[in-house]
């Protein structure tokens, strides 16, 4: 059983294990039909939280350069299209004329909104087929793993960065205190970091369980990212509360002294205090929680199944892949998923191994039920499936608590 030995925000020794999840296979490992027959590596999943600073964790077992060729890409989602828009214009203010760098930058999607306001940009990425795409939309991408040597090279090319963005790539880093190092080498004096992640106080209210996947290695407090600030003489002056993603939270970094923190900082960090995130009791709570939710939806499932219906998983998203795993739905209980991504198209998902098909497969296909695994886009989903609801279709939404929605 895989365990961290220390936290990997503050480094206090010894994470409290509050929910083993068993063995996963990467969730982004889709099967190739060729694969289908072959076992895929899994890792365990146990998800720790530190005590000293709120920090949900699980141990970084992924292999080196598993990154290199990606499937999730953002603009999927015309959520994301419209909340990358509202971040172009904040970055822009804090940037000015200088240079603004997106670490993580996926499918470029929101430097080609900076761009599209006139700011300089540059990406940083591992994954050499999302830069291909960013390229297509006229951003420039490094294609690296960014640590510190990756940051003396771009500073070394391009200057420093009066703005370094990273938006849902904090969360997959094993080791944070060589990425804050390279940060402090590439950040401009006056410069500022600005961290997108889910809050952890969001997850652990709305039971987002599924929201911990072996790219997923740290659902943050603010409290663990102010202690990841102190090692590098980093204050947190700024949060913003965001909707995205069930619940996150936009965190602004500068040089320690430099700026007086927003009133938010410390409203956000008593609101985690009063909510127990340094009590151990909160998250055994939690895990009983998600076990009453995998009691009740497996039961919601069979009974639908016993009635003759059919059910497809709406989205293929990591973060469903943990669900289905851990409370082993298959094939036998979702006949099939659909993924706007055509990247999934064709593929089985990890573990479970249920086809992966277009949206198209909704009309031709005709489910009764549509389980929301991209529950964090549900809104969006229903909107987009008028004639699904139209002819009597129903939406299994599975957090925080299973529901069947007309």
């Amino acid at each position: 059983m895989k365990r961290l030995q220390h936290c990997r925000t503050c480094l206090a020794p010894m994470p409290f294990l509050f929910l083993p999840m068993g063995q996963h296979p990467p969730a982004n490992m889709f099967v190739r039909p060729e694969e289908y027959d072959e076992d895929q590596p899994t890792f365990s999943l146990n998800t720790e939280v530190c005590l000293n600073c709120g920090l949900i964790e699980i141990a970084d077992q992924i292999p080196a350069d598993f990154f290199r060729h990606y499937l999730y890409v953002p603009s999927g989602a015309t959520t994301m299209h419209r909340h990358f828009g509202v971040l172009a214009d904040v970055l822009g203010e804090a940037a000015e004329d200088g240079l603004i760098v997106d670490i993580g930058c996926n499918d470029g999607l929101l430097l080609a909104a900076c761009n599209a306001r006139g700011q300089r940009t540059l990406g940083i990425d591992p994954a050499a087929n999302l830069a291909k795409t960013a390229a297509e939309r006229g951003v420039d991408v490094h294609v690296a793993y960014f640590d510190p040597n990756t940051a003396d090279e771009v500073r070394n090319a391009h200057g420093r960065a009066k703005v370094i963005v990273t938006t849902n790539t904090f969360n997959h880093i094993g080791d944070l205190h060589s990425f804050m190092e390279g940060v402090i080498r590439l950040l401009a004096e006056d410069g500022v970091f600005v961290v997108e992640v889910p809050w952890a106080k969001e997850l652990l209210e709305r039971n987002e369980f599924d929201t911990v996947y072996q790219e997923h290695v740290s659902e943050f407090s603010l409290l663990s990212m102010v202690k990841l600030g102190e090692f590098f003489d980093l204050d947190v002056t700024d949060v913003h509360r965001l909707p995205i993603h069930g619940g996150s939270m936009r965190v602004f970094f500068r040089k320690k002294g430099s700026v007086e923190p927003t009133p938010e900082v410390q409203a956000m960090l008593d609101e985690e205090l009063a909510a127990g995130m340094l009590e151990p009791e909160t998250y055994e709570r939690f895990a009983e929680r998600v076990e009453t939710v995998r009691v009740r939806l497996l039961a919601i499932l069979d009974d639908l199944k016993a009635q003759g219906k059919k059910i497809a998983g709406y989205g293929a998203p990591a973060k469903g892949n943990t669900l289905l795993n851990y409370f082993e739905i298959g094939p036998d209980r979702l006949d099939f998923l659909v993924d706007r991504n055509p990247l999934k198209h064709g593929l089985y998902s990890p573990g479970m191994k249920i086809s992966v098909k277009s949206v198209d497969a909704i009309a031709d296909e005709k489910p009764d039920v549509l389980m929301v695994l991209a529950w964090n886009f549900f809104d969006e989903i229903r909107e987009q499936q008028s004639d699904f609801v139209a002819r009597g279709g129903r939406f299994l939404v599975p957090l925080p608590e299973p529901v069947l929605v007309s």
